[in-house]
């Protein structure tokens, strides 16, 4: 009996083991909550930055700007201002209370360059991309 609990153990070590570096080779770190490094192929080569964002609208893309406040809504609703005064900005991006929890500690990009991948929609005559994973922000280079 002691010996099947040894092998169950050693096996479940194994199993978790193999997991950890598997996903550290796939650029997965369970610690990591946004990419530091640039995402590999498929996505946009190049990011514009946030006050040409609208020659992307309409299309997948990725834009770039130092995020000077991350705002929650009273809704639960995460905004990334790129300007002072938001009304004003040329370019918006939020992250839906639903999603929220897909991401880390989002108020640690405060004053980060950051670049932000996805699809460029027009909302209330602004672009903007809505941020439904983690994996589509990364700190700028």
């Amino acid at each position: 009996m002691n010996r099947k609990r040894i092998l169950v153990a050693g096996i479940v070590l194994l199993v978790f083991c193999m997991g950890v570096l598997v996903g550290r080779r796939s650029g997965r770190s369970p610690s990591a909550s946004f990419n530091s490094r640039a995402p590999s192929g498929g996505d946009a080569p190049g990011c514009v930055d946030f006050h040409d964002a609208a020659s992307l609208a309409g299309k997948t893309g990725c834009v770039s700007g130092r995020v000077l406040k991350v705002f929650t809504s009273k809704g639960g609703n995460t905004f990334f201002d790129f300007c002072e005064d938001y009304h004003d900005c040329p370019f918006t991006s939020v992250i839906f209370s639903s999603d929220k929890s897909k991401f880390g500690d989002i108020e640690s990009l405060a004053g980060r360059q950051i670049e932000i991948r996805g699809s460029v929609t027009v909302y209330q005559g602004k672009p903007e991309i809505i941020m439904r994973d983690a994996a589509q922000i990364r700190a700028a280079p």
